[in-house]
């Protein structure tokens, strides 16, 4: 996975058609501005690829920490590095600025745009960005040693990345969420877990959450991913939309996916007694 690693970023395919993606910038995976175009350009490079990707686990090379969030020593980070140079009036400066964070949010939330699922593995310390980054894939587990915090508000601004858009949709305990975000305190495994931030608490620490989410991805990369690919938008859909809306849409969504060959292969399989075997999902470009 050599065309897929990067200086910060390790690829591996550990399983056929799973990949496991480390975040990989010592000490503690702080993101400067390098590193989170690099994640985003991952994502984008891999979907863009049609690589054949069922289900991708993403974890920290480091036990003790998934990341520290952002490196605030690098000044880019929040679009400050020619302030001085440049001295803007404010207009041009809330527009500069509105477009450095439109472009990290597209990085970060890339993992929500790949046709294939997305498991965070997380473990040790999940601080800021962190949180933004699981908020944005599929499947959260969580070593049983995971600390967390929404901290944004601890450098005197409001998280702009994903939090606080994902979290009152993907949870279910909206006082929490405030407390959380207002406070910028620590939060447990077990609270992650009871505000619905994550859906497995994994007993161990880093090794045992990510054999976790590898079955996980194991067991999904057996499925259609037609059927798997198609759930996910749907899902996805539904979340942002109401119940007749969504259901409008998969009108739409399955008037072309129940075409797929992998349906009949499926009742094949069972009636030979074997695993089913499915085509990529995308078809590699003739061009």
């Amino acid at each position: 996975m050599s065309q897929y690693s990067s200086k910060w970023l390790k690829v591996t395919e550990p399983y056929p058609t799973v990949l496991l993606v480390e975040l990989a910038r010592a000490p503690v995976n702080a993101f400067n501005v390098e590193y989170w175009k690099a994640y985003g350009k991952l994502f984008g490079d891999i979907i863009e690829d049609g690589y054949d990707v069922r289900a991708l686990v993403l974890c920290s090379s480091f036990p003790k920490i998934f990341t520290a969030g952002l490196d605030l020593k690098d000044a880019s980070v929040l679009g400050s590095e020619n302030a001085s140079i440049t001295k803007p009036d404010g207009a041009r400066a809330s527009l500069g600025m509105h477009k450095l964070i439109q472009t990290f949010q597209d990085a970060i939330t890339k993992p929500e745009k790949a046709p294939f699922p997305v498991i965070a593995a997380v473990h040790g310390t999940v601080i800021g960005l962190g949180v933004d980054i699981m908020c944005a894939c599929d499947v959260r587990y969580a070593a049983e040693n995971s600390v967390f915090a929404i901290k944004e508000v601890d450098i005197g601004l409001a998280a702009d990345i994903g939090s606080l858009a994902y979290l009152p949709k993907i949870t279910g305990n909206q006082s929490l969420i405030r407390e959380l975000a207002y406070t910028g305190r620590n939060f447990s495994a077990a609270e992650a877990e009871k505000l619905g931030l994550v859906s497995r608490i994994i007993p161990g620490s880093r090794d045992e959450v990510v054999q976790a989410a590898l079955e996980l991805a194991k067991t999904i990369v057996k499925k259609s991913p037609i059927a798997v690919s198609g759930t996910k938008k749907l899902v996805s859909h539904a979340r942002d939309h109401s119940v007749g809306e969504n259901l409008e849409y998969t009108q739409s969504w399955n008037a072309h996916a129940l075409m797929t060959n992998d349906m009949k292969e499926n009742i094949t399989a069972m009636q030979e007694k074997r695993a089913p075997k499915f085509a990529p999902l995308k078809v590699p470009s003739k061009l």
